[in-house]
């Protein structure tokens, strides 16, 4: 058996034709790709606005720079990749972690206790968790009522969607984010994007994605005036190509991810001692699938099962360490925090392989060895 990692991207021979011939084109960057991509990924989600980045920690940068102002305090989740949080500190603004529900995402009820608690809140980082989207209507409550500006971190959920509102459609949040990291549901290669329905928001975004410059050609051709302090975060016209020939498969993509999904809910159904993060949902985009294990009642470690298994040619991966408990974040005040289902969660909690092109052997497989080495 091949090694079967937890992820990996799905390129086909389209997919090579489509940045093959941007190669031969006049522009490689800063060219008409780019525009194509960011409109179909805003109609895809629903939303006016997109603009493309060259990453999804650029997405959240930016985002964080439009959003918050120096010393803001703003309720996040510990369980994320690092960079939703470390987007809060790189425009020294204050994350606050908040504790999760069971499935994974935050806890918007005591976000709300947070926020009767202290009307110094300025604004809540959403993540959906998996692919799993948070309660919009729960979102919708809290940013009319506590007047907070709303980013959701969608890096997992494109495609998700909740009572028909597609992840990134920013219907009830100021900006949303992507990835298009390889591992990711499609691939730029590396890449990212914004959304939003805001105008005024799409335009600083453009504005601080290329140094904070703008062209002025009324008092001359080449002039220009930097208004900002912008970066660089373009994403090339190779990789909005691929992108955008990505898109096109999107939804084939996250058929045979919810497929995957609904065969391991059904293997798992079976066991008492492994249970799936939660219950198979059409809602879920599943760009991961997560188990709960009691290693408590095993002879081994989450350590030791996980080596075990990579002996058995099979990557699994965690998501992810409490951002709170890093040693960065210790040295900032954190780790303190009274989060029990996070404590619980991260020591039961292992990703298993889900990509379209895992086989339903290799689905077998995998299913089959974690029995055996948790036996």
């Amino acid at each position: 058996m091949n090694f079967i990692p937890y992820g990996k991207q799905t390129i086909s021979e389209d997919d090579v034709e489509a940045v093959v011939k941007v190669l031969k084109s006049d522009f490689l960057t800063t060219g008409p790709k780019v525009k194509e991509f960011e409109e179909k990924i805003a109609s895809y989600c629903g939303a006016k606005y997109c603009v493309a980045v060259s990453n999804g920690t650029a997405a959240l940068h930016l985002a964080s720079l439009v959003l918050l102002n120096e010393n803001e305090k703003v309720l996040t989740t510990p369980n994320s990749f690092l960079a939703t949080s470390n987007s809060i500190l790189y425009v020294n603004a204050k994350p606050i972690f908040v504790d999760i529900q069971d499935e994974g995402n935050i806890d918007l009820d005591l976000c709300e206790e947070e926020l009767k608690k202290d009307s110094s809140i300025k604004a809540i980082y959403v993540v959906h968790f998996s692919g799993n989207p948070v309660n919009q209507t729960k979102l919708k409550y809290l940013k009319e009522t506590y007047n907070v500006k709303i980013l959701e971190d969608c890096a997992h959920s494109i495609g998700a969607s909740f009572e028909g509102i597609k992840a990134g459609n920013c219907k009830y949040s100021d900006i949303s984010i992507f990835s298009f990291h390889p591992i990711k549901h499609i691939t730029t290669g590396e890449g990212g994007a914004i959304t939003t329905n805001s105008k005024e928001i799409y335009e600083k975004l453009l504005l601080l994605r290329g140094h904070g410059m703008s062209s002025n050609p009324d008092i001359a051709p080449w002039h220009y005036d930097m208004t900002e302090l912008g970066f660089n975060y373009r994403l090339t016209d190779i990789s909005c190509a691929l992108g955008l020939s990505q898109l096109k498969k999107l939804d084939s993509f996250l058929y045979l991810r919810r497929s995957i999904a609904k065969r391991y809910d059904e293997f798992f159904s079976k066991i008492d001692f492994v249970k799936p993060l939660y219950l198979f949902t059409n809602n879920s985009a599943y760009h991961l699938y997560v188990i709960k294990i009691d290693f408590d009642k095993f002879n081994l470690n989450k350590k030791e099962f996980v080596l075990k298994m990579r002996e058995k040619n099979i990557g699994l991966q965690y998501h992810y360490i409490p951002i709170n408990k890093q040693p960065y974040y210790k040295k900032l005040g954190y780790g303190k925090e009274i989060t029990p289902v996070m404590d619980k969660y991260y020591e039961q909690a292992i990703s298993l392989p889900i990509y379209p092109n895992l086989t339903k052997e290799n689905q077998n497989y995998v299913c089959e060895k974690i029995l055996e080495v948790l036996k």
